[in-house]
């Protein structure tokens, strides 16, 4: 073996090298990566919505031990607890040793992602076919959503009161549905718009039947739908107002690659880092130094508004329930908390595309393969957004990573010009958390059909773990 020169020794020393992560584990831990991946692979395939993300988590939670927090009159150190709330969001924690007015350690991610959305009067009839009207959710490329086969998923909820969950297209045995688009022979005018604009989101309809009810009645094929539907749910067309009914792609999430390398499916920004954190949660087999908290928020896509997202005051009352039942709470201790606590946004961020690499500054950039990306600051352009964790913060990380050898590296979303996206971090910021977006690359991000590195989620979950076990 030749010896390496002053210089490569000097370059080693001082250059920020980075490679492939596979190229470092052996054939053990590649198998040990592979066997990660298949929990979830089937964890995605059981989880296309948030309230399926939620109903899946709590599965996992309870067979760890974990409770609903209202069943603890007090809670003590190694306690496991969780809320959930409206059944699109959970929080979970493991009490720590240390006073909790010390701060706790908090990991959060998201389980919504772009997607259609079923309008409150979706059912209609034109040229003997029965369509839906959809609305889509988050930012999508609409044409992308055109000529592939999509589920239907969601509950309606009755007057009543009656909850009926609805999941058409994911069996063998299901039918499954589709948005038309023109034949190239016939579609010269459309080929002339720009990519934006190819397919109007009123255009997004769902073709969901063509069979005429036998009777004399206008809009038989309707009526047969909604035939259908009755005797199969027992609901009427009025019950739509009340439903939130989800369209995703029918497409399993599966092994990709020759190599089985990478993981290709829906809806994995962003729970990738969902199943990363809770895994990463419920396997601590030792009661955590500060308290662990765990956030799986909804809305995000859009904004994390409302009483489900981030934005709410939810979280904040979990906080102070778990207080309260520690037998701590005060004026301002809340606020104290949090002014003392540590998180990883658990968010994904756009991986380099050789393909689109001009979109990207490589240097500054997040590649598949390389390890959980650490995202400074998120915004768009002059920073716009972001909440930019402090120097002193991302050392910390960076020395939790380093001492228990997980790969990282550092990334920008995209060129400083050409765009940018945030996550939930600017909002616990605000509360005077120290931050950090922290997630893993992603390949065609908001598309039906996303890519991601084996390596890189396993990573992440080793990472979120050396978090909360420091």
């Amino acid at each position: 073996m030749e010896e390496k020169s002053r210089g490569e020794i000097l370059k080693e020393k001082l250059f920020n090298i980075k490679e492939n992560g596979w190229k470092s584990k052996n054939q053990e831990e590649k198998t040990t990566i592979f066997e990660y991946a298949k929990g979830y692979i089937d964890y995605m395939n059981k989880s296309k919505t948030e309230r399926e993300i939620v109903v899946n988590s709590k599965k996992i939670a309870d067979s760890n031990r974990f409770k609903d927090i209202n069943e603890f009159e007090t809670l003590k150190p190694g306690d496991k607890v969780y809320y959930i709330n409206r059944d699109k969001s959970m929080y979970l924690a493991v009490i720590g040793q240390d006073s909790i007015e010390n701060g706790v350690n908090i990991i959060g991610a998201h389980a919504d992602s772009p997607r259609l959305d079923l309008k409150p009067n979706p059912l209609y009839e034109d040229g003997e076919f029965a369509y839906f009207k959809t609305h889509y959710y988050g930012g999508i490329k609409k044409y992308q959503w055109t000529t592939i086969p999509l589920a239907i998923h969601g509950v309606i909820v009755k007057s009543s009161g009656e909850k009926i969950n609805i999941n058409i297209g994911e069996s063998e045995d299901d039918p499954i549905f589709t948005i038309t688009d023109l034949l190239p022979h016939l579609a010269q005018e459309q080929m002339e718009k720009k990519l934006k604009d190819g397919v109007s989101g009123e255009d997004l309809n769902l073709l969901i039947g063509s069979i005429p009810y036998d009777a004399d009645v206008s809009e038989k094929v309707k009526l047969n739908i909604l035939n259908i539907l009755n005797e199969k749910y027992g609901i009427t067309e009025v019950d739509f107002l009340s439903s939130e009914i989800e369209l995703v792609p029918a497409m399993k999430c599966r092994s990709m690659g020759l190599d089985n390398s990478m993981v290709a499916g829906y809806g994995q920004d962003d729970k990738i880092c969902v199943y990363a954190e809770l895994t990463a949660l419920v396997d601590m087999r030792e009661t955590p130094r500060r308290t662990a908290v765990c956030i799986i928020s909804d809305k995000e896509e859009i904004g994390s508004m409302g009483n489900t997202g981030m934005e709410s005051h939810v979280f904040d009352t979990f906080m102070s329930e778990i207080l309260n039942k520690l037998g701590v709470n005060k004026p301002n201790l809340l606020d104290k908390v949090f002014c003392n606590s540590k998180m990883l946004s658990a968010d994904v961020d756009a991986g380099v595309d050789p393909i689109y690499a001009h979109v990207s500054e490589k240097n500054n950039a997040s590649y598949l393969g390389r390890g959980i990306g650490l995202n400074k600051y998120t915004g768009a352009r002059g920073k716009s957004g972001a909440s930019d964790a402090n120097a002193e913060f991302v050392a910390e990380i960076r020395n939790i990573f380093e001492t228990n050898d997980i790969r990282y590296q550092i990334a920008e979303l995209g060129k400083v010009d050409v765009g940018g996206g945030g996550t939930i971090a600017y909002i616990l910021a605000n509360k005077g958390i120290d931050v950090i977006d922290c997630g893993v690359p992603v390949l065609s991000m908001h598309s039906p059909y996303e890519v991601t590195s084996k390596f890189d989620l396993y990573e992440a979950y080793r990472g979120y773990k050396a978090f909360w076990e420091k």
